[in-house]
């Protein structure tokens, strides 16, 4: 008989990536004098964090702690951004461009997550908090769209 149980996988790393969104979101808000694009930011990381808040329980589940942690590659693509921005002719569109990577970025980390062998509650939190995500995403890809030249 097993009598192995399934273990909880990968959210901590979806939790960073949203983490260090909500920062990048933040910060590229500051950015912006369009009171509507900075509203999309802010419906951003009021997405972003309830998400993460759903998340946490399954984060305690897999290391025992809640994340608080963020991650590197979207705090390097924030870093990107501040100097390409510096160079560029239209400072907007590369925060928008991206915000759209970091959107990327959080798909494939519940993707990631999502295939690994998951309890089935644990299942059902990323489900629901992917179809969200990729709503985000959608959205983000739109204002992409609507600033380029």
């Amino acid at each position: 008989m097993n009598t192995q149980t399934q273990s909880v996988e990968k959210v901590s790393d979806v939790i960073q990536v949203m983490q260090a969104g909500i920062e990048f979101y933040d910060e590229a808000a500051k950015e912006f004098d369009n009171d509507s694009i900075k509203n999309t930011f802010q419906r951003m990381i009021v997405n972003k964090r309830a998400a993460i808040e759903s998340l946490q329980p399954l984060a305690i589940a897999e290391q025992g702690d809640k994340e608080t942690g963020t991650d590197w590659a979207v705090d390097a693509r924030k870093m990107y951004t501040k100097f390409a921005g510096m160079m560029s002719s239209d400072e907007r569109y590369t925060y928008v461009n991206q915000l759209e990577e970091v959107e990327d970025k959080v798909l494939e980390a519940l993707d990631d997550a999502i295939s690994a062998d998951q309890p089935e509650p644990a299942m059902a939190t990323l489900r629901t908090v992917k179809a969200r995500a990729q709503t985000m995403h959608d959205e983000m890809k739109a204002l992409q769209k609507s600033l380029e030249h």
